[in-house]
């Protein structure tokens, strides 16, 4: 079964849009989990536009899932890490000025660094997860760092879906069996919607997780949150 980690970035955002603290961010993770998630995801930013880390500090006291937490791996984020011990760390190459996460480590090039992150934070007892590219020559570079799973970043996919999606799943399908070989657990995450999801499920069976924010938020404002989540579980389930 492919697990559903709901990302709860944009909550924070229409909260912090009014300064108060309506929605609050952590009863809808509770509620999201009563309602059939199988994660929390966030990812704080320097600027906490969204995500606090207050929050992530507050969402670690109530999460009885897989609490993931996303980031750039710098000082501030490895002390929030150690401190809270989530079930997974996933690491993310953005700047502090990014939107959103736009692509996947090169883990040729960053190799060592992300060796020394991976340990200190698998030390600390967190499951490690690094985001990537779909690009054959970056996984076997991303085993040797001891990472415990890689992360698909699947923004071509989406959007390439609706012009051509066996081309488009093409790349995911051969660097999934890539990881596979290679004692990889594969994560997905970015653009994933109720369009797109199950395809995807049904060309990489095995899938140990997916982080949905922006979409499952969109769709929850006309389905309602609880359908929502129930409507992505079908995607995940229908090819089990």
């Amino acid at each position: 079964m492919t697990k559903l980690s709901v990302n709860i970035n944009k909550i924070a955002t229409l909260r912090n849009a009014r300064g108060a603290n309506n929605p609050n961010v952590v009863l809808v993770a509770q509620d999201a989990e009563r309602f059939g998630a199988e994660g929390i995801t966030v990812h704080p930013r320097p600027d906490e536009r969204h995500i606090r880390y207050q929050d992530v500090l507050d969402l670690a006291e109530v999460v009885t899932t897989e609490f993931n937490i996303e980031g750039y791996p710098d000082k501030r984020y490895m002390e929030l890490v150690k401190r809270v011990k989530p079930t997974q760390a996933t690491l993310v190459p953005d700047p502090p000025d990014a939107i959103t996460s736009n692509t996947g480590w090169d883990t040729i090039t960053h190799q060592s660094m992300l060796k020394d992150i991976v340990s200190e934070l698998k030390e600390s007892g967190c499951r490690v997860s690094i985001f990537i590219n779909p690009e054959a020559k970056y996984f076997e570079p991303a085993q040797l760092t001891g990472t415990d799973r890689v992360e698909l970043y699947t923004e071509p996919y989406a959007s390439h879906y609706l012009v051509d999606r066996e081309k488009a799943v093409a790349p995911y399908v051969e660097v999934a069996k890539i990881a596979q070989e290679l004692g990889l657990g594969l994560n997905a995450g970015h653009d994933l919607d109720l369009q797109n999801l199950a395809f995807l499920k049904h060309k990489i069976p095995f899938l140990d997780e997916v982080s949905i924010g922006h979409a499952l938020v969109c769709d929850a404002l006309y389905y309602g949150l609880e359908n929502t989540i129930q409507m992505y579980r079908r995607r995940l389930e229908e090819n089990s």
